[in-house]
């Protein structure tokens, strides 16, 4: 985190080494913020308890899954036969929705949550629906694999939704559902849009409702989409400011549009706001954004400061708290993704080369790292070096496949075609027809939502070996076709405004120099070579 504009981030640190107590105290001896997380009412049967479920259900739609599973658990203890208490524990449980494959230990937590409250009380029709759908989630999950089981959790909350269709939250948690169900391969985003079309008209007559801002994020979260969720996005962050998620949540927009000021100002806050609730996994998650949009901009010493801040914060990540499997992962993530993007972003291809590796729970995440080190050896001129990287590549895309990732079987096994066709590429042989394949093969997928974009581009990547093939006009098609799907990336956008002057296309090449100095406005001092090459080619100072 940026030292000057993130001192908050170093008390709560602080807090954190201190313990519990410490942590309660608000700063400065001041009254802590009253809590604000939206309007949420969701009705029950529950007896005396309905306000605090209200707030639970708050904190759930804005993902502080651990605060809200404690909130859920007070209720049941307030009103002991509220089974839909239980129901609010199990979706707590179960975590982020769109965190992938859940690991053993969260189906083994929220499994005996949601059969206990199936069995307690005396709950309506419409709230044996809500228990029956999330158990859904859970049921013989040894046996039926996650797509399955959350395919017939949206079904069972279409049911839902379609048998009360006064029932707001009903229509709100279905949307999430069909969201969830969405395949990375679907250009057509078919679920996406099924998800959207229930929740807009509800978000213009409700704009101060936490799941319908949030989940309008993730619905638009894909490059066709995203200019349609920056009205949510913009708003979202001052609907549920006290929710650490809701404060990072607008940067999947921002990162899409390229608003990348506003992507790093509201990662900083949901950062320090991670912090002081403890919620590292979210505070990681926040900082690889920042780190991200500090890069697009030339900010490289900011970048530097959450680079070095990064590894103290995962320093602290309990793995064993709620959902720490799968929360953990996402850390692992960012952990490994914040300084692998530091070195690449900037070519700084020997520190990519000699980044550290880890083995660890989470093989996309250490895959990151081998994927970095990999490139950087190839484009540093030592492929030979490459060899062990690439071979744990390949180890790790096996074990993804022995878990039945589909997802991130595919992307490791792409990022090794990449890095493949780098270190061929350096011993003087042809990779271009690799390296597209990979390219093709990325651009068929889209990112998962733990990341901000894909560390380096493979289209990208192809671009560049074009431009070092002497093909700057093929190059600059595929740079343009980066921009479409990246809009306002440093790297594309140079490299177009590089290859337009190479080719000869002077109007390209001034209109895409122009769009980088735009970009890099609040550039640090000194520029990196690319905004100097810029300024001059611009004749400005």
């Amino acid at each position: 985190m940026v030292l000057a504009k993130s001192i908050g981030m170093w008390a709560a640190l602080a807090a954190l080494a201190a313990g519990p107590a410490a942590q309660q105290q608000p700063p400065h001896g001041e009254h802590a913020a009253p809590e604000k997380l939206g309007q949420v009412h969701f009705a029950t049967s529950c007896k005396g308890v309905q306000p605090a479920f209200d707030r639970a259900v708050a904190l759930l739609h804005s993902f502080s899954f651990s605060a809200a599973n404690k909130a859920f658990q007070d209720v049941a203890a307030k009103d002991p036969a509220c089974a839909m208490a239980y129901w609010g524990q199990a979706l707590s449980q179960w975590t982020n929705p769109f965190g992938g494959i859940k690991p053993p230990g969260v189906i083994a937590n929220g499994k005996p949550v949601i059969e206990k409250g199936l069995t307690v009380g005396s709950p309506t029709p419409r709230e044996r629906a809500y228990l029956g759908a999330v158990a859904e989630l859970y049921k013989n999950a040894d046996t039926v694999d996650h797509r399955t089981r959350i395919t017939n959790y949206e079904r069972a909350m279409e049911a839902l939704a379609k048998a009360n269709p006064a029932d707001m939250e009903a229509q709100i948690f279905y949307a999430l559902a069909a969201n969830q169900t969405a395949l990375p391969t679907d250009k057509t985003y078919a679920q996406q849009k099924k998800a959207i079309a229930i929740l807009q008209p509800l978000y213009k007559k409700h704009p101060d409702h936490p799941g319908l801002a949030h989940y309008l994020i993730h619905a638009n979260d894909a490059p066709a989409l995203a200019p349609a969720g920056l009205d949510a996005a913009q708003r979202y962050a001052s609907i549920a400011p006290s929710a650490p998620h809701a404060l990072h949540m607008p940067s999947h927009t921002f990162t899409r549009v390229g608003y990348w000021k506003e992507s790093v100002d509201t990662n900083i806050r949901s950062a320090e706001a991670a912090m002081r609730d403890g919620t590292l996994a979210e505070a990681l998650h926040a900082m690889d954004y920042e780190i991200y949009a500090y890069l697009q901009m030339g900010m490289d010493q900011k970048a530097l400061a959450v680079r070095d801040e990064s590894p103290r914060v995962f320093a602290k990540l309990d793995v064993n708290a709620l959902g720490g499997a799968a929360s953990g992962a996402g850390g692992l993530y960012a952990t490994a993704a914040i300084p692998a993007r530091y070195a690449m972003e900037r070519s700084d291809w020997n520190a990519a080369a000699a980044l550290t590796t880890r083995t660890t729970s989470s093989p996309q995440a250490d895959a990151i790292t081998h994927f970095a080190r990999a490139i950087g050896a190839a484009r540093a001129g030592r492929p030979d070096a490459a060899a062990a990287d690439l071979a744990q590549l390949e180890t790790l895309r096996a074990r993804l496949a022995d878990m039945k990732d589909a997802y991130w079987t595919e992307q490791v096994r792409i990022q090794r075609e990449v890095a493949s066709a780098w270190v061929t590429y350096a011993k003087h042989m042809d990779a271009f027809e690799q390296l597209r394949k990979a390219a093709d093969a990325e651009d068929a997928s889209d990112k998962a939502a733990v990341s901000p974009g894909p560390l380096a581009p493979a289209r990208e990547q192809l671009a560049e070996m074009l431009l070092e093939l002497k093909q700057p006009a093929a190059a600059l098609t595929e740079f343009e076709a980066v921009m479409k799907k990246e809009p306002r990336r440093f790297r594309a956008t140079y490299g177009a405004a590089k290859a337009a002057s190479l080719a000869g296309d002077k109007v390209k090449a001034r209109k895409y120099f122009t769009e980088l100095l735009a970009i890099a406005k609040t550039a640090e001092t000194p520029a990196r070579p690319e905004i100097t090459e810029a300024r001059a080619f611009l004749g400005t100072k």
